[in-house]
């Protein structure tokens, strides 16, 4: 008799504890802005992120009848870390509905999912894919180093020295924005959401369209806070139709490169997917460095073209034309349920990036001119750390999304190690080729080495405080942890490279 009152009494308490649950995860969605759906579950979906390569528990987190195949198909993993708080779920069970599932437990080459460290670190051939993912990179920074030390040479740029400031919190506005967009491609790739036509599309489309609405307002930003920024060095400067042209370049360069870089970087993470490649050592790096190179391009091509309609009204129309389509892509943003609370959580990290990056700019606009060669050099330095760092933070945030254990130690010494023959092709090139504007003796050599020694340092350790910092907060890393990482990064850097050119009293340069 008392155990079937016992029985009775458990079975209505069942229902209280779903509702304090299902509260607690209210208070959640309220506090983070994550949408989240208990859909036909017997419960609500609470706890860690969604995994496609988890197996869910029979209690509250229990999928229903359209997911329960993979429940057949997936293992518990037991080396899972414990985490004091994470972020509520990044997908719900609908989203992964059609995802394909894991042949394996393990993210190895062979499971699907690219995603897995053996004991030696090199599970998912990091090493081989790294390596060759930032020499491509490396290219691509070299190029834009390059093309800098050319454009800061025209006429618009000599005029308007306030685009000297723009380029610097632009490229790491816009390259933050696609960092992001690749980090968030990547986990949901290696999560299986981009496995099924349906799902695929509609994720894809709606963060091309929260892209757009991101770069067309960053862009807007930043060519107001470079142009102010540029009145409190230079106070005579007050030109309203300069002040035109920097919005209307600014923006009309980040709408541009938004679409053809989003549109690679798609693609990018499905190639990867479809090879069984870890999207986390190639997306970012790629995204960052080609980024910069094509923002470059643009930039210098939409402010050459405007300053010869600088006294017209068509800067104005444009400037326009270029304001009203923020709503129209916000719209569709909100109608997209894989990207309509990310529109509301991405704002801060970025334009806390764009406070910090500024002292960059700064720096850049007051020493390019007295070190030459600076322009080459810098994006190099800080762009090869930041693509690195940006690898370790994209697969910590990975195995934090997925319940896998990261071997940090050994990823950060294979990074590390990765990067000095890449800084010595980086020499190699622009010592035959002889570009930009520096004398590469020993002196310069070793101090550059030195300095990009200590900043790799610096980078790695702080991918990982940064990311675990965000997920122990509750955020999530693919919206919070590359904008302030690659912001510091850049002012670290360049701040490094200062107190070096000083140290070798020029090193040479001519």
């Amino acid at each position: 008799m008392l155990d079937h009152h016992q029985s009775q009494h458990h079975q209505h308490a069942q229902p209280t504890a779903f509702a304090e649950g299902e509260s607690e995860t209210e208070e959640k969605i309220q506090q983070f802005g994550v949408r989240i759906s208990t859909g036909s579950a017997k419960g609500p979906i609470i706890g860690t992120p969604i995994s496609p390569t988890a197996r869910w528990s029979s209690g509250t987190s229990r999928f229903n009848s359209s997911v329960s195949a993979l429940n057949d198909s997936t293992t518990t993993l037991t080396n899972c870390e414990d985490k004091l708080s994470s972020p509520p779920p990044k997908y719900i069970a609908e989203d992964l509905e059609y995802s394909e599932p894991p042949r394996h437990s393990c993210h190895d080459e062979e499971g699907g999912l690219g995603y897995h460290n053996d004991e030696n670190g090199q599970g998912d051939g990091l090493l081989m894919q790294a390596s060759t993912t930032l020499v491509f990179a490396v290219t691509g920074l070299i190029c834009a180093g390059w093309l800098l030390d050319v454009i800061q040479h025209w006429q618009v740029f000599i005029d308007i020295s306030e685009l000297i400031i723009l380029i610097p919190i632009l490229l790491n506005l816009k390259g933050n924005l696609e960092m992001n967009l690749a980090s968030r491609l990547s986990t949901a790739a290696n999560m299986g959401l981009l496995d099924h036509r349906e799902s695929r599309n509609a994720f894809i489309k709606g963060n091309l369209a929260l892209l757009q609405v991101q770069s067309l307002t960053v862009g807007s930003v930043a060519g107001l806070f470079a142009f102010g920024l540029g009145v409190i060095v230079h106070p005579t400067t007050n030109n309203p139709s300069e002040i035109a042209l920097m919005i209307t370049s600014s923006m009309l360069c980040a709408a541009l490169s938004s679409f053809v870089l989003g549109s690679f970087m798609c693609g990018l993470v499905l190639v990867c997917r479809r090879y069984r490649i870890n999207p986390d050592n190639i997306a970012c790096p790629l995204a960052s460095s080609f980024g910069d190179l094509v923002t470059l391009l643009i930039l210098a091509g939409c402010s050459m073209a405007l300053e010869k309609i600088l006294h017209t009204p068509y800067p104005v129309i444009l400037l326009v034309i270029l304001l009203a389509q923020i709503p129209a892509w916000a719209v569709y943003v909100r109608r997209n349920k894989f990207v309509s609370e990310v529109v509301k959580e991405g704002w801060v990290p970025v334009f806390a990036a764009m406070v910090i990056a500024s002292t960059a700019g700064l720096t850049l606009e007051r020493y390019i001119n007295e070190f030459p060669g600076m322009a080459l050099i810098s994006p190099v330095l800080n762009g090869l750390a930041g693509n690195i760092a940006s690898i370790f933070a994209s697969r910590i945030s990975t195995s934090l999304h997925v319940n896998i254990k990261e071997n940090y130690k050994s990823t950060q010494r294979i990074l590390f190690f990765v990067h000095i023959p890449i800084q010595a092709v980086f020499l190699v090139i622009t010592g035959v080729l002889g570009l930009g504007h520096v004398q590469w003796s020993v002196p310069v050599v070793l101090g550059y080495l030195f300095v990009t020694l200590c900043l790799i340092l610096i980078s790695l350790g702080m991918a990982r405080s940064i990311t675990h910092l965000f997920w122990k907060w509750g955020y999530d890393p693919d919206n919070y942890a590359l904008p302030i990482l690659t912001s510091l990064i850049d002012v670290i850097g360049t701040g490094l490279l200062v107190a070096g050119f000083w140290a070798l009293r020029y090193g040479k340069m001519e």
